[in-house]
């Protein structure tokens, strides 16, 4: 196998994944759960060195690495760069290293003073569709637990809003009243239902959420009508608040599979259709932006 120039590492809470790179062709890749929460400072240079080791030899290796390393209670903190701004700037920063073999480059996350918001890692999957679709403009929404809608103009994110969605989801079905009447499956037209609700109402999200487990009671409505509904709901309220950023404009969704299917009916149900990118492809695309960089400013 050819030897890597550089590595690319995606360090987010749970899992850390890296690609051993040659200019912009993946040569290997690994992943392992030494996420930023089960890791203090000073374990991640170890649990870096562990997952990269094969690809290691004498000579010093450039790591480029993105996400939740860069947070308070990650490897190095790397302050966020304030929007508007380039997803990645031209300066990282860089971690202290035992190993010298080792020169780690962490990607700031961005921040908006007004409304408060902050992201980290969302900006490499941003940084990694513009390198892919030069001169775009429109909104970028990155589903997930914490899904960010950002608006970018002329190569830069010029304003973000973030919404508890997935969070949200979780512990609702999870750890509330309705984990009793909330199944494994998902019903798409049950789903297209409450989403309509909640764009229409969403006032009454509150109300139309204990339904769930007064339908399940007495009617014994079936658990995958409910997770179908329960998700319609949340995501509708999401879209009526977020009306703003979507309405009349182009938007891409970058996410996994089965969270960005979900946005792209909710959004097509609107009249607006969205272009669907695959969030591993771009991240990485946005570390191979990073990477570039690290070599214009040295």
């Amino acid at each position: 196998m050819s030897s890597p120039d550089w590595i690319g590492a995606d360090w987010g809470t749970s899992h850390l994944r890296v690609w051993s790179m040659q200019g912009s062709t993946v040569l290997d890749h690994a992943s392992s759960d030494a996420g930023m929460g089960k890791l203090t400072p000073d374990q991640f240079e170890g649990a870096l060195l562990t997952a990269i080791a094969p690809w290691l030899t004498d000579a010093t290796m450039t790591v480029v690495a993105c996400g939740m390393v860069g947070a308070r209670q990650g490897w190095i903190e790397a302050p966020y760069a304030s929007v508007p701004c380039t997803p990645v700037p031209q300066r990282m920063v860089t971690a202290q290293t035992l190993d010298p073999r080792l020169t780690v480059h962490v990607v700031p996350g961005l921040k908006q003073t007004a409304p408060a918001d902050v992201m980290r890692g969302e900006e490499t999957q941003i940084a990694g569709f513009l390198a892919l679709n030069a001169d775009w403009d429109g909104i970028i929404c990155l589903p997930g637990t914490h899904t960010k809608w950002a608006h970018i103009s002329a190569g830069e994110v010029v304003s973000f809003q973030t919404f508890m969605t997935g969070e949200q989801f979780a512990l609702l079905s999870g750890q509330s009243v309705l984990k009793h009447s909330i199944g494994t499956g998902w019903d798409e037209d049950a789903f297209k239902e409450a989403l309509n609700d909640t764009m229409s109402r969403p006032e009454r999200l509150a109300a139309y959420l204990f339904n769930l487990r007064a339908r399940h009671l007495l009617e014994g409505q079936d658990p995958d009508t409910a997770r179908g509904r329960l998700s319609g709901l949340l995501l509708g309220a999401e879209l009526a608040a977020s009306r703003p950023f979507w309405l009349g404009q182009h938007v891409a969704i970058i996410g996994d599979d089965a969270l960005a299917r979900a946005y792209s009916i909710a959004l097509a149900a609107q009249g607006v259709p969205a272009i669907v990118a695959d969030a591993p492809r771009m991240t990485l695309a946005g570390l191979q932006a990073a990477y570039r960089m690290t070599k214009e400013s040295t």
